[in-house]
């Protein structure tokens, strides 16, 4: 390998959106943990709570019930709720993979790049969906926010803790981050990975994706194999 070459080797997804399709769950938990709270269901506190919730998919969920809530007692009170009430419906059997998904995975694997997912969820979370899809074997390293500092997305922390724990490459241009949210883009822009893949099997656009920095938009993960198939070329 040369200084020059920015051909990726490791590859950092995004879950729910991205590599898991969760059918609105993140709303439904929300809900389920602002009624905690006393949000009343229908009210214009709660509209304008799940608004600010939908604006800001993909950031940590403890950053944004602080931005809801203030207090921060009132916003880790909501944060296990809601982690509570997605592990649930989680055990309920309400996600699947994304189609596609694991199979980019393992295409990915198999051509030697070193894959790593990362969440904006609580690591109870992330581990009680790796075990609903039966993807605890699936990836080498899996990341979520208190796994690198505690900040979460839009900042670059997760990326560049999968980039400084798996030691697969030696230069940040050398990473593929994938993500279905305006968060995912700025968490790679501002990591220095040289493709920023936007997806649109989750919360947003393409146009939102596009101006918070997507290098590329994909109709969803299945594509991203080809894509740095022909990058690295």
């Amino acid at each position: 390998m040369t200084t020059n070459d920015t051909s990726a080797r490791l590859v950092v997804l995004d879950m729910a959106g991205t590599t898991v399709a969760d059918g609105g769950l993140v709303e439904q938990a929300f809900s389920a943990a602002a009624a905690r709270l006393g949000v009343e269901a229908g009210s214009a506190d709660h509209a304008e709570k799940l608004d600010y919730v939908r604006a800001t998919m993909g950031e940590s969920k403890i950053s944004v019930f602080r931005h809801l809530f203030g207090d921060e007692e009132k916003a880790q009170r909501a944060n296990v709720a809601f982690e509570q009430a997605y592990g649930e419906l989680v055990d309920g059997g309400r996600i699947s993979a994304i189609p596609g998904a694991r199979g980019a995975i393992e295409e990915l694997r198999g051509a030697g790049h070193t894959v790593v997912l990362s969440t904006g969820f609580a690591r109870i979370t992330q581990d009680a969906i790796l075990d609903a899809l039966g993807w605890r074997d699936l990836v080498p390293l899996t990341l979520c926010p208190a796994d690198a500092g505690g900040r979460g997305r839009p900042y670059p922390d997760m990326v560049l803790a999968a980039f400084l724990r798996t030691g697969a490459v030696d230069d940040v241009r050398r990473i593929a981050v994938a993500g279905d949210t305006s968060y995912d883009m700025l968490s790679g822009v501002r990591s220095g990975a040289g493709i920023v893949a936007g997806v649109l099997t989750g919360a947003h656009d393409k146009d939102q994706l596009s101006r918070h920095g997507a290098t590329h938009v994909l109709g969803s993960v299945a594509e991203l194999p080809g894509l740095i198939a022909r990058a690295g070329a």
